[in-house]
C-alpha cells in the first residue's frame, strides 16, 4: 500500500485533493461510522438506529442521517402510510465504506480491546 508522505499529504489536503482527507471529512463526525456500521446489516428505521446507538440524541441522529443522505451514502425511503414509515439503508457508495469500518474493527480488536496490549 502506497501512502503519501506527511508533507505531500498536507499539501494536497489543503487543496482538497487528498482522498484520505476528503473521506475523513465525510466520516469523521461523531456517530457517523457507527451509523454506517449499523446500516451494514440491512435496512433500519430511525428508532432502531436510535436504540442501537446508546447516547445519541434524536436531533444528532437526524443530522447525521441527513448529512449521509446528502453525501449519497445513505438512502432514505419514505412510505405513504399512517403513521408515516421511514427506512434507511446504505447506497452503493455507503456499502463501499463497510470495508473501512471492518478495517477499523480489526485494528481495534488487535490494538485497543486487548488489555495485554497496554
Amino acid at each position: 500500500m502506497e501512502l503519501a508522505t506527511s508533507r505531500s499529504l498536507n499539501d494536497t489536503a489543503n487543496n482538497t485533493r487528498c482522498p484520505v482527507a476528503l473521506t475523513a471529512k465525510i466520516i469523521s463526525g461523531k456517530w457517523t461510522l457507527l451509523i454506517i456500521r449499523d446500516l451494514a446489516s440491512g435496512v433500519k428505521r430511525f428508532n432502531q438506529l436510535e436504540r442501537s446507538l446508546h447516547g445519541i440524541s434524536p436531533k444528532t441522529l437526524s443530522e447525521r442521517l441527513r448529512s449521509l443522505e446528502e453525501e449519497g451514502i445513505v438512502y432514505r425511503q419514505t412510505f405513504a402510510e399512517v403513521p408515516p414509515r421511514v427506512e434507511y439503508s446504505l447506497t452503493e457508495k455507503g456499502h463501499d465504506l463497510i470495508e473501512v469500518v471492518e478495517c477499523m474493527r480489526c485494528y481495534g480488536k488487535q490494538w485497543l480491546c486487548d488489555a495485554n496490549n497496554s
